[in-house]
């Protein structure tokens, strides 16, 4: 317990740092309720802090298999701080938030063909919104969806080219995905299989979705705005992040399902094996 708490107590503070970065970066002009925010932060440092401290899992799952949570954070953080540098630019212009617009903008209008997510997202705004508003949107949306995009190509690389998890140690499916029940539902292998293509198509449709979703809902809930840098920043991120989280989520299911049916053959094989001799 006492050697895996300075491990648990920096994955705390990476996270808290995570939430924390619109607000330590951005003015205090563009900051909104930093008491929330501050509160927040030290929450979610706490439930990380507690459940990598502990023995037993509660609810993050893959937690001894790295490196797929770290492929998320990092994936997440870098789209935090990009938006966090564009939103700034509108505020205090510098020669980093420059660059990271300006790189934004070309990787927007490269997405930003018919039918793309980016595209989609584009569409939620309305017809008479501020023309550097939408472009900022633009910029945002292609920089994040990019990001998951690679994220997303690191991890299937890491699964096809270098055998994830094998190496990474022994993995316990019982640790590693807390919330899946293997004694109840039928065959293991054929729950995570199913489970596992739901969620890669689940997440490959969300972008997709979600804009129209939100389109459909405006006669309800009101135009979405998102001249609040807060807004833009953790609204465009969520959108782009969870999508690649279901997809990576979906492809480790997968390939722990494979592990466990080549066990099985491997046992029938060496008791067939046992039989004959």
């Amino acid at each position: 317990m006492i050697a895996r708490i300075p491990g648990a107590a920096m994955r705390g503070l990476l996270v808290a740092l995570l939430v924390a970065t619109p607000f330590l970066l951005l003015p205090g002009a563009a900051s909104e309720a930093p008491e929330i925010i501050v509160l927040l932060a030290l929450v979610a440092a706490l439930l990380t802090f507690l459940e990598y401290n502990a023995t037993y899992p509660s609810f993050v799952e893959f937690r001894d298999a790295p490196p797929l949570n770290r492929i998320r954070f990092v994936a997440l953080f870098a789209m935090v701080l990009a938006l966090t540098l564009i939103a700034r630019h509108g505020y205090e212009p510098s020669t980093l938030t420059a660059l990271v617009v300006a790189f934004g903008g070309l990787v927007g209008q490269a997405m930003d063909f018919p039918y793309s997510p980016v595209r989609l997202l584009g569409l939620m705004m309305q017809a008479d919104a501020d023309p550097a508003v939408t472009e900022t949107l633009r910029s945002a949306a292609g920089l994040a969806y990019a990001t998951a995009l690679c994220a997303v190509a690191a991890f299937g690389f890491l699964v096809r080219m270098m055998g994830w998890p094998i190496g990474m140690g022994a993995f316990n499916v019982w640790i590693n995905l807390p919330l899946f029940d293997p004694t109840t539902g039928g065959d293991v292998v054929a729950r995570l299989q199913r489970d596992g293509r739901g969620n890669i198509i689940l997440g490959v449709l969300l972008p997709f979705l979600i804009p129209a979703i939100v389109k459909a809902g405006v006669g309800l809930f009101g135009p979405v705005g998102f001249s609040s840098p807060q807004t833009l920043i953790w609204t465009i991120s969520a959108w782009a992040f969870l999508p690649a989280s279901m997809v990576m989520r979906g492809i480790a299911m997968l390939r722990v399902a494979d592990l466990i049916e080549e066990k099985r053959r491997r046992a029938y094989a060496n008791a067939e094996a046992v039989q004959t001799a």
